[in-house]
Formats: structure tokens, C-alpha cells, sequence
């Protein structure tokens, strides 16, 4: 056990007040991007969560990281792909058991169609989308936060308003 884990395990208060300080800090803004990676409030919430008890879990290690935040932003664009995976492969298996479509409530149409197409994107591309318009992150912070280079950061997003641009018949500024 190192020292962090022993502060953590001690319940070492201070220790304690940094991740709370980190958590309120950071909420709105991981929520805000699970829910466009998601599509869903609840399963923004869910997302959000889980990576908040995750980043918990290694805080002694991730809070002497020069943005932790991009580490629980990266843990949320991660699983935001695995869960929509895994909801498609149930949604198959659902239509294949000939099983009725569960239809979900919308909210704001203009919002909704916007981020239901930053969804139709790649998963990358859609991560980028997020990150930049959403969490206002600069292409440097995007590729800290998903590993991958600033030109790569680039090129999902330049594609990526491309895609959207044609998809709602506006021409990309």
C-alpha cells in the first residue's frame, strides 16, 4: 500500500477534501459530455458517476496529474462507447426476439437532432465534437484527454463538422 492509498484507507480528511473540491469542480462539465456522448440524462448521470468513482478509487494517484479532470473526461468518452455497443448489440437481439421498441421521450428538437447527429458520427469523431463544443476544450487538452495527437484531434474534428454540415444541410464556417 502506498501513501495514497493508506491516506485514502485512513480517511485521511484532507485527502478526502481534494477529491470533494475536484468533484464539484467538475461535475456539470463531465455530465454534460456523457449526456451528448450518450444521448441520455439518466445514462449521463450513470456515466458520469462511474468515472467519478473510479478517478475516487485512484485519487492518490490522478490527483497529482496536471489535469485530472481529463482523465475522468476520458474514462466517460470510453465508456460512453462501450455502453452504446453494448446497447446496440441488445437492441439487435431485442428485434431479433420480435419484441416491442421502447421509444424515448424528447426534449429541445434543435438540441436533440444536433446531438443525436454528433452520436451518428464516429465514436472518435463524436468524442472530438463533444470535448471541443460542449466542454470547450482546446485540441491540445482533447488529445491529452483521449491519447491521441493534436493532428489527429484535427482531423476527427475538421471531419467531423464536415459530417455535420451536411448532415443538417448548413454549410461548415
Amino acid at each position: 500500500m502506498d501513501a495514497g492509498e493508506a491516506q485514502l484507507a485512513n480517511g485521511d480528511p484532507a485527502f478526502r477534501m481534494d477529491f470533494v473540491e475536484f468533484y464539484r469542480r467538475q461535475l456539470g462539465g463531465v455530465i454534460g459530455l456523457a449526456f451528448v456522448l450518450s444521448g441520455s440524462r439518466s445514462g449521463a448521470e450513470e456515466l458520469a458517476q462511474e468515472a467519478f468513482l473510479s478517478a475516487f478509487r485512484v485519487w492518490h494517484r490522478i490527483a497529482h496529474y496536471n489535469d485530472p479532470g481529463a482523465w475522468v473526461r476520458r474514462v466517460v468518452a470510453n465508456a460512453a462507447v462501450s455502453r452504446f455497443r453494448r446497447m446496440r448489440a441488445e437492441a439487435r437481439a431485442v428485434f431479433r426476439l420480435d419484441h416491442a421498441m421502447y421509444v424515448i421521450p424528447e426534449g429541445d428538437a434543435d438540441a436533440d437532432r444536433l446531438w443525436a447527429e454528433v452520436r451518428a458520427l464516429s465514436s472518435r469523431q463524436a468524442q472530438v465534437i463533444a470535448l471541443h463544443y460542449l466542454d470547450e476544450r482546446t485540441t491540445v487538452e482533447i488529445g491529452e484527454i483521449l491519447g491521441i495527437s493534436e493532428p489527429t484531434v484535427k482531423t476527427h474534428l475538421q471531419r467531423g463538422r464536415q459530417a455535420l454540415a451536411q448532415r443538417l444541410g448548413a454549410e461548415e464556417r
